[in-house]
């Protein structure tokens, strides 16, 4: 066995690669639960990637068909309904780790210098995953899935001069149809999961560049022992892929139990309209997207110009980038931060979470109201930070972590 890796060694680095990102990646000894959404995340990732492999083998990309290919997969296919229902439950899943892993960044100031690059490749991995959810979300060609995509496509109308022209080659059509269907699925089976997976090499090495942060926000290559090796720090393998997997067992015990029990969730992951074929003739009730693009939507329905309502639910998105240098605190955790950081990061936190439930109901003129209030206070969050992060007292740091 020794032989045979020396012979690959020479040749390609994988002890190398091991030891860099596994046994010799020193990561922070205190580490806690909200550092368990990383790899999770990973996990998600790698079961949509397995079960999306499988489907697409049953998966028939028509406007004629699609709707009764997924009924065929749910009904025929051997393990069929069971693997889609891993898909189907894993996009959400995949939606709630990564919203944990954003928040434990707000949280222990994780994209403060120096490790800006790993939060714009965090954030461009979670705008890919926008993407790739909603061309998904169409492809089982049922009511909410037709009706949504009408909705968010014709969006792009309201840019001035190039809207209309842009909503048509989005569609590929003057309406949606099979060809938008099919456009879709190419874009979700495989340009997509490239440009993830790409994104989260990129984000993996950046991180490993640096070093992890931690919940005290110190920097534990400043202490290093005789051989070099930090004095708050301990190999990543095998301590924390041993506890990472302490994370996966719990995760996967809550996961198969939603996905053999409650699989639609009660018509949040799986909506009730969707489970009528595509129907151009009769619109559902109430349209709206799936819930982890609420947020957005809300912000969207708040403003009642079109333009500039579309123009908000970008800048919601797009703020985010933006983050590490609209900062401008000397400390990075929020344990050693003033109030006002945490009293705003909880009004953010509120705020988003009723723009979520909002964007679900629907609008009334107080819900609409309300929608108003928690977008100003969500866009207030990032734009007062370097105001009140600059003024605010804060508490000094400990050189070595806590624990």
């Amino acid at each position: 066995m020794s032989k045979f890796m020396d012979w690959v060694d020479a040749r390609f680095p994988a002890t190398k690669m091991w030891e860099d990102h596994l046994s010799k990646y020193y990561a922070p000894k205190n580490f806690n639960f909200f550092y368990f959404f990383g790899s999770l995340a990973l996990l998600v990732l790698v079961n949509q990637i397995v079960t999306g492999v499988w489907l697409t083998m049953s998966y028939t990309p028509s406007a004629e068909e699609a709707f009764a290919s997924v009924e065929y997969i749910m009904r025929d296919v051997e393990y069929g309904s069971i693997l889609r229902l891993l898909h189907s439950t894993g996009a959400s899943a995949f939606f709630i780790v990564v919203y944990l892993h954003m928040f434990r960044g707000l949280l222990y100031g994780s994209y403060q210098k120096p490790r800006e690059l790993v939060w714009v490749f965090g954030m461009l991995i979670y705008l890919a995953l926008m993407a790739e959810a909603f061309m998904g979300y169409l492809l089982p060609w049922g009511q909410m899935s037709y009706w949504g995509a009408q909705v968010i496509i014709s969006l792009f109308g309201a840019i001035p001069v190039i809207g209309n022209d842009l909503t048509q080659w989005i569609r590929g059509d003057y309406l949606i149809s099979g060809i938008t269907l099919n456009r879709f699925f190419a874009l979700h089976v495989v340009a997509l999961p490239i440009v993830i997976l790409g994104l989260v090499v990129l984000h993996i090495l950046a991180l490993h560049e640096v070093g992890s942060n931690n919940p005290d926000g110190v920097d534990i290559k400043k202490h290093k022992d005789e051989n070099g090796i930090p004095l708050d720090g301990i190999a990543f393998h095998p301590y924390y892929t041993v506890k990472d997997i302490v994370g996966v067992v719990v995760f996967l015990f809550i996961f198969c139990f939603i996905v053999f029990f409650f699989p639609e969730m009660g018509g949040y992951f799986l909506e009730k309209p969707n489970f009528e074929p595509a129907n151009p003739f009769k619109t559902p009730e109430h349209i709206a997207p799936v819930w982890y693009f609420t947020p957005f939507y809300a912000i969207l329905r708040a403003i009642p110009d079109k333009l500039m309502g579309v123009i908000a639910m970008g800048a919601a998105i797009a703020v985010l980038f933006v983050l590490p240098w609209l900062d401008r605190s000397p400390v990075k955790s929020m344990r050693y931060k003033g109030w006002m950081s945490k009293i705003w990061l909880l009004v953010f936190c509120i705020s988003f979470v009723i723009l979520g439930v909002l964007g679900v109901l629907a609008p009334t003129p107080e819900r609409t109201l309300l929608s108003q209030v928690c977008t100003f206070l969500y866009f207030a969050y990032f734009i007062l930070m370097p105001f009140y992060t600059r003024l605010e007292k804060t508490k000094p740091v400990p050189e070595r972590v806590t624990g």
